[in-house]
């Protein structure tokens, strides 16, 4: 059964972006599933990440998705922290870059999805 981790907060450090989860993951060998999807009901974009069960969710709701800007705009793909383990989310930039370009003008994610991404993430539509 897959399990669904909410991201809530985050750093950035220069270039260096990282996520935080308050809770830990019960899995010990969680790893960076290198994907990502949407959830349009509840407003958020899902990473996937993986272990030997099969697939968890990371979702980042609106409320982080000022530092997924900045995550488009740094150069490495940002890193999850949970107790004291980090994660490098791989392919997340590619992922949610094509996302987002997919997301504009596209109302099968739902219009108030589209419109909030295409508010969001205004300047990187536009570079």
């Amino acid at each position: 059964m897959p399990i669904t981790y909410f991201v809530h907060s985050g750093v950035q450090l220069e270039n260096d972006i990282r996520f935080t989860l308050e809770e830990t993951p019960n899995q010990p060998t969680i790893k960076a599933g290198g994907q990502m999807i949407t959830d349009s009901d509840s407003l958020s974009f899902v990473y996937l990440l993986e272990d030997e069960t099969g697939y968890h969710y990371l979702k980042f709701g609106q409320d982080v998705w000022p530092l997924l800007v900045n995550t488009l705009k740094a150069e490495e793909d940002p890193t999850l922290q949970f107790g004291e383990a980090e994660l490098t989310l791989q392919k997340f930039k590619e992922e949610l870059e094509m996302l987002i370009f997919n997301i504009e003008g596209n109302d099968n994610y739902g219009v108030e999805f589209s419109k909030a991404v295409e508010e969001a993430f205004e300047e990187i539509l536009k570079a």
